[in-house]
């Protein structure tokens, strides 16, 4: 389609609906000269916009702020959160959590469900993603549109228009799926847009957004079956050229280690990947037997009684991490490192072997040693991650709001 300038016009004035709109949700109650200054539009073009986002039902006045002195009250907006809803999903191995958000972020219902979709057939997965939209949609709110669908899956997701799942090897997906068009194609009925990120992603910025300083630059490094991460600049998710940023898990660290999965020798993950922590401390089989989430336990409580073995693998881990943290901090420069995972009740056995690492370089440039902190989340970061998500992409184009009445 060959762009107009009408077209153009369009585009930006959506683009400016957004600013206007996610300067209120944020800054709220403000007057429209406090936007005004904020996003440098002109003052007619704010009262304008504003008259739309009223007429949308996605803002309204509340209550009127005088200083005193010469010049007219200034009649305070704030946004309405409860005229659009949200529906996150966090698809992992074995169920699926579902919730429904307003756009302030506020769950008002969630759900847990197993499925039980066939590795290596994405059709089947996307049958039960689609099954859970549904559910949720019963519970939006009969005076709220729908306005957004975000879907979390395991895997790097492809940053072009068809958020291609690229691959997905614990779901048996090893070839590129994309799951967008298949969940669209079993939901005819939903016309917002629905949208696929990568969940250690979506737990990167949930976890960001929890930060009590709130950093311009962090990285989220977290171990579940594998280690997996994202990079967020400026409260945004940075996904690189690929849609593959952040994720730490295939970076190798030692160019003589032991040979990867992914081709390559000595990546973090052979050393502090969850398989290689556990069977380095006695737990391998406890592992394969009963899961991730017993032996990740059983290992604190022999860490808790410094047992020898569980000490050395953790040494080893921290180690690792630490270089890894080297590595990326020299690149990217960033402020913050958040553990998350299994890392994160790992964390007090991992620190002292980290600093060990950043001692060297904390010698010689003080300054620029970035904070390594447990994250704070725990099981709820992907799904909050996802809602935040959803909740930013829909005030950043709130044209999809239908007006309640002609203006």
């Amino acid at each position: 389609m060959v762009k107009t300038k009408a077209h153009d016009s369009v585009a930006v004035r959506r683009g400016n609906l957004g600013l206007v709109l996610r300067h209120i949700a944020e800054h709220g109650p403000c007057a429209r000269t406090e936007v005004a200054a904020a996003t440098g539009l002109s003052h007619a073009s704010v009262t304008t916009l504003v008259a739309d986002l009223v007429v949308r039902g996605l803002v309204c006045e509340d209550g009127v702020l005088n200083r005193g002195g010469r010049g007219r009250p200034r009649r305070l907006l704030r946004m309405v959160p409860g005229r659009a809803s949200t529906i996150a999903v966090q698809i992992s191995a074995d169920q699926l959590r579902v919730a429904v958000a307003d756009l302030a972020g506020t769950i008002g219902w969630r759900d847990i469900a197993p499925h039980d979709s066939t590795a290596g057939v994405p059709a089947s997965m996307a049958d039960a993603v689609a099954a859970a939209v549904r559910r949720a949609e019963t519970a939006v709110p009969a005076d709220a549109e729908l306005v957004r669908v975000a879907i979390a899956m395991a895997g790097p997701v492809g940053d072009d228009d068809a958020q291609t799942v690229l691959v997905a090897p614990d779901f048996g997906w090893l070839r590129p799926v994309r799951l967008r068009a298949l969940v669209a194609a079993r939901l005819p009925s939903v016309t917002c847009p629905i949208a696929v990120i990568n969940d250690a992603n979506a737990a990167a910025l949930a976890e960001y957004h929890a930060h009590p300083q709130r950093p311009r630059a962090a990285v989220y490094i977290a171990a579940g079956t594998g280690i997996g991460g994202g990079v967020v600049l400026d409260g945004r998710i940075h996904t690189g050229s690929h849609g593959i940023a952040g994720e730490p898990g295939h970076m190798p660290i030692a160019i003589d280690g032991p040979a990867c999965t992914c081709g390559a020798r000595g990546c973090l993950v052979c050393y502090t990947g969850p398989e290689a922590v556990l069977t380095a401390a006695g737990l391998g089989d406890l592992l394969r037997r009963d899961g991730l989430g017993p032996a990740a336990d059983r290992l604190v409580q022999a860490l808790d009684r410094r047992d020898e073995r569980a000490l050395a693998a953790m040494d080893i881990a921290g180690q690792a991490l630490g270089t890894a943290i080297l590595s990326i901090t020299s690149l990217l420069d960033i402020d913050e490192v958040i553990l998350g995972g299994v890392l994160a009740p790992w964390f007090p056995w991992l620190e002292p072997a980290i600093r060990q690492q950043l001692s060297g370089r904390r010698a010689l440039v003080p300054a620029v040693e970035p904070t390594v902190t447990p994250a704070l989340l725990g099981a709820d970061a992907t799904l909050l991650g996802v809602i935040e998500f959803a909740r930013r992409a829909a005030l950043s184009d709130p044209a999809t709001v239908p007006y309640r009445h002609r203006p």
